[in-house]
């Protein structure tokens, strides 16, 4: 027969003595046994609390447990079982450390057009993790990029750890130079290229993004523009150095101020970076080293604006040279090499760990500063570069001629 709220056992007199009173540190097989089970219920309770819930010390359903402790209403004696305790609360912790669960949360990133860059890796992560993920993408190339999605060669770039494919719950035009139709020019409004797209200002991708799902835990700004990017500054235009700093630094501060209503307390912005804001990259030029300076400037005060008004925080990833397709556009200067080819082969001669730098290393850290694990964290540039950043001197100069060459980092390409 079943035995509601209480262990079962197959003899009555086993059931009896179960059910006694114990005698003062009374330590049966049976009573373990009923111990046992009750702390398995309970670790699989405190697991969905540890997963679905945020905890800022313990899991909820870890506190308080202790000798007597009553458990879906079952009593369960676990005196004498300090030390199962500890391993319990040990292997929890440790679970919940390697486990990150987003499901039901909704992300927003902004300027993927194409599976190569950091965006998509941002996106595949927290898809990875359960994410719901929307898309912000360039309106002359968003139907190119909807196509792209559609193909078969794609689905590589698409599979997750589990061997499911990444789903887009929506992709949305997005023209972040614009805040609202009435900033639209005319030469924009009437380009073929933005024809038949629909509302793509930042104002009113907002607003469809309320209507669509309400909210957004989530926001990451993948968004770099700079029409004068070859040019050095000495001869970048007053226009192309204001449309670098307006797409690439200005567009962050929009979004958060127009995004943020709809986040929750405790929702992240991360937007990206590059060490031209820090450092002089020759060939970085048309006012884009100084957007970036403004990007993690603007960094820090939104995290204390945001932080106070709205309680989410705000954090910028510096990431490494990537030969994604938009670096690449930079173009090729003498001897053929593109800009990002050159950087590419700076870094890994000359950064602390010679490895290559994959996109999903910056996915997986937009990811850790996304969640819950990095609830302390806000208005801080965090460096994904094989650090690069932290070198004064590049080791490849002619004057360390002579010198013995420092090894290469175990396991990279000589």
């Amino acid at each position: 027969k079943s035995c509601p709220r209480q262990p079962c056992f197959p003899h009555k007199d086993a059931l009896r003595r179960a059910m006694a009173p114990p005698p003062a540190r009374r330590s049966s097989g049976l009573a373990a046994v009923a111990g046992a089970l009750g702390l398995a219920a309970w670790s699989l309770q405190a697991l969905s609390h540890a997963f679905l819930a945020p905890s800022p010390s313990s899991p909820p359903a870890l506190r308080g447990l202790t000798t007597g402790s009553t458990l879906a209403g079952a009593s369960v004696d676990v005196s004498g079982s300090s030390d199962v305790l500890a391993q319990a609360r040990a292997a929890l912790l440790a679970r919940k450390a390697l486990k990150v669960d987003l499901t039901g949360k909704v992300a927003f990133i902004a300027g993927v057009a194409d599976t190569s860059g950091y965006g998509w890796a941002i996106a595949r992560e927290l898809a990875n993790a359960g994410a719901t993920v929307l898309i912000g993408t360039w309106p002359p190339v968003l139907k190119l990029f909807e196509g792209t999605l559609k193909k078969a060669s794609t689905n590589e770039a698409r599979k997750l750890d589990d061997g499911s494919l990444m789903e887009i719950a929506k992709i949305y035009p997005l023209d972040a130079m614009f805040d609202a139709p009435e900033d639209v020019p005319e030469d924009v409004k009437t380009n073929k290229r933005y024809a038949g797209v629909g509302q793509y200002t930042i104002g009113e991708v907002v607003e469809q993004v309320k209507a669509d799902y309400g909210k957004i835990d989530i926001l990451v700004h993948s968004l770099a523009n700079g029409p004068e990017v070859t040019k050095p500054l000495l001869e970048t235009s007053r226009q192309g150095y204001l449309a670098a700093s307006s797409a690439s630094a200005y567009s962050l501060v929009s979004m958060v101020s127009r995004f943020a209503p709809l986040m929750p307390p405790g929702g992240s912005v991360l937007s990206l970076s590059y060490i031209a804001s820090q450092r002089v990259i020759p060939g970085y030029g048309g006012g884009m080293s100084s957007a970036k300076a403004q990007l993690e400037s603007d960094t820090r005060t939104l995290a204390w604006e945001a932080g106070r008004k709205y309680g989410i925080r705000v954090n910028t990833i510096s990431a490494g040279p990537l030969k994604s397709r938009a670096a690449s556009a930079i173009g090729a200067g003498p001897g053929g090499k593109t800009f990002i080819e050159r950087a590419i082969d700076y870094s890994t001669n000359n950064a602390p760990l010679t490895l290559p730098l994959y996109a999903e290393n910056v996915g997986t850290t937009a990811l850790c500063l996304s969640t819950d694990l990095m609830a302390g964290v806000t208005g801080m540039t965090m460096y994904v570069d094989m650090g690069l950043h932290a070198m004064g001197t590049a080791i490849d100069s002619p004057a360390y001629e002579g010198l013995d060459k420092p090894p290469m980092t175990p396991g990279s390409a000589n």
